[in-house]
């Protein structure tokens, strides 16, 4: 049974499609069509306003994990500030939506707010190597949102082939998939060392 998605986070994303409907003329559809209008939007924030800025990271960082939650499914933890809200995908990968949509606004990362995707550390090695296969983008689109669900919805797939092979399903799996569970690291997980992750490249060493 899916899990209630907190009133607060129903309300700030809501109010995220009437502020950009607004300013843009444009209404968001929770789906990655609408998405590029919410970066354009995000890049017309005036710099130097904190106020404006916190308001627009909580209200568009709820909209973000929303489109990723009803796209990849999973749960919000929306425990402390809102600024700390997690969204945990079914495969574990999980990131905090306010902290992207902060560093999408700066174009860069933050210090105050996490914009890193994480998961359990079973699984951090399987992220490294799929993260290591990935091509070069520019800084824009790295700090997207259009590209963080790009890289989202490209780490959420190599885990669940990596979770079918573990549990004996490779064959179930589309070719595209299994490739993905069949470059996976033979070595047990969790014997492999921590992988630090590069924003600015997109890597992880």
């Amino acid at each position: 049974m899916e899990e209630p998605v907190p009133a607060r986070v129903r309300e700030y994303a809501d109010q995220t499609v009437e502020y950009v409907h607004r300013a843009l003329g444009i209404r968001l559809e929770f789906d990655s069509d609408t998405l590029p209008v919410l970066d354009h939007y995000l890049r017309t924030v005036p710099e130097g306003q904190a106020a404006t800025i916190q308001l627009v990271v909580a209200t568009s960082g709820a909209y973000f994990g929303e489109v990723v939650r009803r796209r990849l499914g999973g749960r919000w933890e929306a425990v402390g500030d809102d600024t700390e809200w997690r969204v945990v995908l079914p495969t574990g990968l999980n990131f905090s939506p306010a902290g992207i949509v902060a560093s999408a606004i700066a174009m860069a990362d933050l210090d105050d707010l996490d914009s890193e995707i994480d998961a359990p550390p079973r699984m951090r090695p399987y992220v490294q190597q799929a993260l290591q296969r990935m091509g070069e983008v520019s800084v824009e689109d790295y700090y997207s949102l259009c590209g963080r669900l790009d890289t989202l919805e490209h780490l959420h797939e190599v885990l669940v082939a990596v979770a079918a092979q573990m549990m004996g399903n490779a064959a179930d799996l589309d070719e595209g998939e299994a490739g993905e569970a069949a470059d996976a690291p033979a070595a047990p997980p969790g014997d492999a060392p921590e992988p630090i992750f590069d924003e600015q490249s997109g890597r992880v060493n």
